[in-house]
C-alpha cells in the first residue's frame, strides 16, 4: 500500500486549450515520498511546511479527460515549466532542522568539506552526537553550529530543501526532460505538470 505519484504533463495549443502531451505514468515514479512533499506538499513524512507547488489543487482549464479526481485521488497541484525554472531548489523548506535528517560532508579533491547528502542519522551518528553534545539531543536540537565528525565525515543539521530530495540528475530529470522538450515547441508557459496523488 502507499500514496502513488499520478498525472499528466499538458501542452497549450495555439488556440489556448491545454491537452495532455504525456502521461506521468509512462515515468514510473512510484511513490517517492520525500518528492511528493517537497515538490508538492502531499505529507511523506519529513514536516516540510512550505512545499515549491504547494497543493495548489487542479486548474480549472485542465485536460479533465485524463484528470482522476476522487475519493481516491487526491492533492492535486501542478506547475508550468515557466514556474519550475524560477523555482528556488535551494530555499528552505522549514524554519529550521527537523526530524533525524542530517547533512554529510566529505573531504573533496582539495581536501575542504563538501556536501554529500541528506541523510537519516546513522545509528553511530547518533552515539557520536551524544559523546561530542555531553547529552542526548536529537538532530534537529544540535546547538547551532555543531557538528558531529566520524570515520572522515562531518554530520550537521540541516534545513530541507528540494534539491535535497529531486536533484536535478535524479528520478524526475526524465519528467523535466520531456517538459523542456515539449516548451521548445509550445513555449514556456504553454507547458504543465499536473499531479494528484492515491
Amino acid at each position: 500500500m502507499g500514496i502513488f505519484i499520478d498525472g499528466v504533463i499538458e501542452a497549450r495549443t495555439p488556440g489556448g486549450d491545454w491537452g495532455m502531451a504525456v502521461d506521468l505514468l509512462d515515468f514510473d515514479l512510484g511513490k517517492q515520498s520525500y518528492a511528493r512533499e517537497v515538490l508538492f506538499g502531499c505529507p511523506g513524512g519529513l514536516g516540510t511546511v512550505r512545499a515549491l507547488f504547494d497543493q495548489r489543487g487542479l486548474p480549472a482549464d485542465a485536460t479533465a479527460e485524463y484528470i482522476l479526481d476522487d475519493e481516491v485521488n487526491h492533492s492535486h497541484s501542478y506547475a508550468t515549466w515557466a514556474e519550475i525554472l524560477a523555482a528556488d531548489w535551494d530555499a528552505p523548506l522549514c524554519d529550521g532542522p527537523v526530524g533525524p535528517w542530517v547533512g554529510e560532508w566529505r573531504p573533496g579533491p582539495d581536501g575542504e568539506l563538501v556536501f554529500h547528502d541528506i541523510v537519516w542519522i546513522p545509528d553511530e551518528v547518533d552515539r557520536a552526537a551524544d559523546e561530542v553534545f555531553g547529552e542526548e539531543l536529537c538532530a534537529w536540537e544540535w546547538p547551532e553550529g555543531g557538528e558531529v565528525p566520524l570515520n572522515g565525515s562531518v554530520y550537521r543539521p540541516v534545513v530541507i530543501t528540494a534539491r535535497m530530495f529531486v536533484p536535478a540528475d535524479g528520478d524526475w530529470a526524465p519528467v523535466w526532460d520531456a517538459m523542456r522538450t515539449l516548451a521548445a515547441g509550445h513555449g514556456d508557459d504553454n507547458v504543465r505538470l499536473v499531479v494528484w496523488f492515491g
